[in-house]
C-alpha cells in the first residue's frame, strides 16, 4: 500500500502539546535499530528513555520537549524500512506517513552508512523537512574511516551532521541544521527517491533503492588499507565462537547466579531485622493510640509483615541480578546470546529474539511478557508471552536457591550449580512447548530474524545504576508489594478465622491434601502456591505459617531453622525437589496474567496459566511415580 494514506494515529495526539498557548513543532526521530537514535532523543530532552544496546529496544513512541529549541521530539522505534515486518517498524511507518511531524531527523550509523542509509532515502521521499544525523562518528574515526559529510549531503540535498551522541559532540550543529531545515518554507519531499517508498517502485524497489545508496557513497567513504580486527571482532571469536559460545554462557549465567546467591543473604538479613524493629516501634505506637486490636493484627501481622518479608527476600537478589543483567546488555554481550540460541529457538519454530525475552523474564516474567514485542512476527510472539512464565522470575529464585542449599546440594557453589542447572531445564522446556506450539495452535509461515550485532561498548555507570535499581528493581518491587499487602490481609484473615477446630487455612490445607499427596507435596505447599498467587515469594512464608498453625507470617532467622521446620513435617530431599518443580512450572503471578492479557487477549492469559501447571503436575507426577515404582 501506499504511505500517504495513512492515519495519523498517535501523531495527532502528540501535536497538541503546547507550550505558553501556542503549539510546539514536532520533530520525529527516526533510523535503524542500534543506531544511538534513543541516546540523541536522550541527549536533546534530557529524559531518561531507555537505549538498550539490542536492536528493538524502543517500541511504543516516546516523546520529549527539547531543551535548547521550542520543538516537540518524538523518538520512533528502531525500523529498517518503510514497509513493515514488524509491529514496531508499522508504528514508525504510520507516524511518518501521518504527515504530523514538522521535520523528521533521521539518525545514521556512520560505520554503516550503506545499510542504514535505505531508510534515509525513504525518509526524504516523505518528509518535505530532513537533517541526517550521522551518529556515532567517533566509532567511525576509530576504525580510520574518512567520511566526507559535505560531498554527501550535496548529492542528497539535506543536511548531514556528524555526531557522537553518546559525548554531545555534534548535537549543537544539528540543531542548527533543524533551524534551517524549519525555516525553509519552499521544502518538499525528494521526488528522484519517490520510487523506493513501498507500493510506489513495484517490487523493485528495494533493488533500486541499494544500487542508489552504492551510487551516493561513491567517493564519500574511504577505508584504509591495512586495518586490523577490531576489539568486537577479537571479542567475538570467543563470545560468538562455534565451539565457545554456549560453554562462555554457562559460565555467565552460573557467575551470575553465585554473585546474587553470596550477596544476597547477609543484606537481606540486615532488611529483615529492620523490618522486626520497624514493626516494634509502630506495634508501640498503636497501642500509646489505644488502636483495636483486631487493627493492629490485620495491619501489622497481615499487611506490614508480608510486605516486609517480600522487600526484605526480593530486594537484595535483585539488587544484585538487575545490575549484573543491565551490564551485559549495555556491554552488548545480549545480541550474541541471542545470535547463539537462534538455532535452537528456530527449531522450536521461533527465532533468537525470544532469547533476550527470556532473560528478561529471569528478572520478571511481567517485564519479559511485555519485552515481546520487539519479536516481529505475530505468532511467534504469542508463543513467547505464553511461555515466558515457564523461566524463573526473580520472586522464585529464593525459595528454589533456599530448598536446594538445604536438602540438595552441600556448598553455596553446589547450590549455584544446581540453580543453574533448573534454569537449563526451564529453558529447555521453553523450547519444548514453543515447538509444540507453533506445530498446533500458531503453525504457519514463520519471520525473518534480522538483528544486528552491534559493536562492544564500554557502560555508563551512571545510566546502569539508575536504569537496573530505579527503572527495574524497584519498579518490579514496587508492584510486587502493592499485591503482597492486600494478600497479606486474605493470609491473615485466612489464619485467625475459625471454623471447627481450626483456622481456614488449616481447612483449605486439609481440603487439598489428598490431591497434593499424589503428586509429592502436601496441602499447606499447595495452598501456599494459590494463596501466593498475587507474589511467587511469600509462598514459603505461607506454608511455614500453615505448618506452624500461627496467627501471622513469621520468619526463621537461618536455614537450619527452616529445615527444623520442614523436616519435622515431612520433607524429604524428594518433596523439596518436588516443590521446586512446581515452583518452576505453575501458574503466573497475577502481575504477569494481568499484562498478558493487557497485550494478547483474555484467552492467551487463561492458556499461559494452564500450560504451566499441566507441565508441572505431569513432571511430579512422572518423578513420584518413578519413585514410588523403583522404591
Amino acid at each position: 500500500m501506499g504511505l500517504t494514506s495513512a492515519s495519523a494515529g498517535r501523531g495527532a495526539a502528540l501535536s497538541d502539546r503546547s507550550a505558553g498557548g501556542r503549539s510546539l513543532p514536532v520533530v520525529a526521530l527516526a533510523g535503524n535499530p542500534n543506531v544511538g537514535k534513543s541516546t540523541v532523543f536522550n541527549a536533546l530532552t534530557g529524559l531518561r528513555q531507555h537505549t538498550g544496546n539490542w536492536t528493538g529496544k524502543t517500541v511504543a513512541l516516546a516523546s520529549g520537549r527539547c531543551r535548547a529549541r521550542e520543538l516537540e521530539l518524538v523518538d520512533l522505534p528502531g525500523c529498517y524500512s518503510l514497509d513493515p515486518a514488524s509491529r514496531e517498524e508499522a508504528v514508525a511507518r504510520d507516524f511518518l506517513a501521518c504527515g504530523q511531524a514538522a521535520a523528521v531527523i533521521a539518525v545514521v550509523d556512520c560505520c554503516c552508512l550503506e545499510r542504514s542509509l535505505a531508510l534515509a532515502l525513504q525518509i526524504l521521499a516523505l518528509a518535505p523537512r530532513a537533517v541526517i544525523c550521522c551518529n556515532l562518528s567517533d566509532e567511525a574515526e576509530k576504525r580510520g574511516l574518512r567520511i566526507d559529510f559535505a560531498l554527501l549531503s550535496s548529492r542528497l540535498g539535506v543536511p548531514v551532521v556528524p555526531c557522537a551522541a553518546r559525548s554531545g559532540r555534534g548535537l549543537d550543529a544539528l540543531l542548527s541544521a533543524l533551524d534551517a531545515a524549519l525555516a525553509d518554507e519552499t521544502a518538499a519531499p525528494k521526488a528522484e527517491y519517490r520510487s523506493f517508498l513501498p507500493g510506489e517502485g513495484g517490487g523493485e524497489a528495494s533493488v533500486a533503492c541499494l544500487a542508489e545508496c552504492t551510487r551516493l557513497l561513491d567517493g564519500v567513504i574511504s577505508r584504509p588499507v591495512h586495518c586490523r580486527s577490531s576489539l568486537t571482532e577479537r571479542i567475538d571469536r570467543i563470545a560468538a565462537g562455534k565451539y565457545t559460545a554456549l560453554p562462555l554462557m554457562l559460565a555467565l549465567l552460573l557467575g551470575v547466579f553465585y554473585l546474587t546467591i553470596i550477596g544476597a543473604n547477609y543484606p537481606s538479613q540486615l532488611l529483615s531485622k529492620g523490618f522486626t524493629a520497624l514493626e516494634g516501634l509502630i506495634r508501640a505506637l498503636f497501642e500509646r493510640l489505644n488502636v483495636a486490636p483486631w487493627l493492629t493484627g490485620a495491619l501489622l501481622d497481615g499487611m506490614f509483615r508480608t510486605v516486609g518479608w517480600v522487600v526484605s527476600v526480593m530486594l537484595p537478589p535483585m539488587a544484585i541480578f538487575f545490575p549484573l543483567f543491565t551490564l551485559l546488555e549495555d556491554l552488548g554481550y545480549l545480541p550474541r546470546a541471542a545470535f547463539c540460541t537462534d538455532r535452537c529457538f528456530r527449531c522450536a519454530g521461533s527465532c533468537g529474539k525470544q532469547a533476550l525475552t527470556v532473560c528478561m523474564g529471569f528478572g520478571c516474567n511481567s517485564a519479559g511478557v511485555v519485552g515481546c514485542r520487539i519479536i516481529p512476527g505475530e505468532k511467534e510472539r504469542l508463543a513467547a508471552i505464553v511461555t515466558n512464565s515457564f523461566v524463573p522470575c526473580n520472586g522464585r529464585f529464593p525459595l528454589i536457591i533456599a530448598l536446594s542449599s538445604i536438602f540438595l546440594a552441600s556448598s553455596a557453589a553446589a547450590a549455584a550449580g544446581l540453580t543453574a542447572a533448573f534454569v537449563l531445564l526451564a529453558v529447555f522446556v521453553t523450547l519444548l512447548v514453543t515447538f509444540i506450539l507453533s506445530k498446533t495452535l500458531l503453525r504457519g509461515e514463520k519471520s525473518d530474524f534480522l538483528m544486528e550485532l552491534p559493536p562492544y561498548r564500554p557502560p555508563k555507570l551512571g545510566q546502569l545504576i539508575i536504569r537496573s535499581v530505579l527503572d527495574r528493581t524497584l519498579h518490579v518491587l514496587a508492584r510486587a508489594v502493592a499485591v503482597a499487602a492486600p494478600a497479606g490481609l486474605v493470609i491473615y484473615a485466612a489464619a485467625n478465622i475459625h471454623v471447627g477446630n481450626g483456622s481456614l487455612l488449616s481447612a483449605f490445607c486439609a481440603f487439598l491434601d489428598p490431591f497434593a499427596r499424589f503428586f509429592g507435596l502436601d496441602g499447606a505447599i499447595l495452598a501456599a502456591f494459590i494463596l501466593g498467587f498475587p507474589a511467587n515469594e511469600i509462598v514459603l512464608p505461607i506454608a511455614i505459617l500453615a505448618y506452624t498453625s500461627g496467627r501471622s507470617l513469621a520468619e526463621l532467622g537461618s536455614y537450619s531453622e527452616l529445615w527444623n521446620v520442614l523436616s519435622a513435617n515431612g520433607w524429604t530431599w524428594v518433596t523439596a525437589l518436588s516443590v521446586i518443580l512446581f515452583s518452576l512450572f505453575h501458574w503466573p503471578c497475577s502481575t504477569t496474567c494481568l499484562t498478558i492479557r493487557k497485550e494478547a487477549g483474555t484467552k492467551w492469559m487463561l492458556l499461559s496459566m494452564l500450560l504451566p501447571t499441566a507441565v508441572g503436575f505431569i513432571l511430579l507426577a512422572a518423578l513420584n511415580g518413578t519413585i514410588r515404582l523403583v522404591g
